[in-house]
């Protein structure tokens, strides 16, 4: 009988948390969220003040944004469509960026951290061979129920 503790399912979720924790700290999660950031707040600052504009224009001054442009289409009709153009272009251009730039570092954050899972939750046993050509495991614990040693 043997008194390692072998590792259960159980036990996974907490080791891959703490891996998950750990990598939270390494440099390349870092780069990762430096690397999303670099994208997210400057759209999403460049977005407010657009929008803010087109409110504050449209509360403070109605000549301007009542002035015709075409036909009975005014000011203020093309810049509430501009409003959802730009909404669909933002999201254009984040899946281009994610696609180019964050996506790769978190695809190489997940594997790394997935190998770490895999050698740690299933270590691989040793086995030979027996002059019988039969394989033998090499763990202390090959006894049966009966007390023998199992070849």
């Amino acid at each position: 009988m043997s008194t390692d503790v072998q590792p259960t399912d159980a036990d996974a979720p907490d080791e891959r948390a703490a891996r998950a924790l750990a990598m939270q700290s390494s440099p390349e999660f870092t780069e990762l969220r430096r690397t999303i950031r670099r994208f997210i707040f400057p759209m999403t600052v460049a977005f407010l003040v657009w929008y803010l504009l087109y409110v504050l224009l449209s509360a403070y001054a109605r000549d301007f944004m009542a002035t015709k442009v075409v036909g009975n289409i005014n000011i203020a009709f093309v810049f509430g469509v501009l409003q959802f153009v730009s909404t669909f272009l933002i999201a254009w251009l984040y899946s281009r960026y994610a696609a180019q730039k964050f996506d790769p570092l978190a695809t190489q954050i997940k594997a790394e951290l997935d190998a770490e899972t895999a050698s740690v939750a299933s270590p691989t046993p040793t086995a030979s061979t027996s002059s019988e050509g039969k394989v033998k495991s090499e763990s202390k614990d090959d006894t049966t129920a009966s007390g023998e040693a199992a070849e």
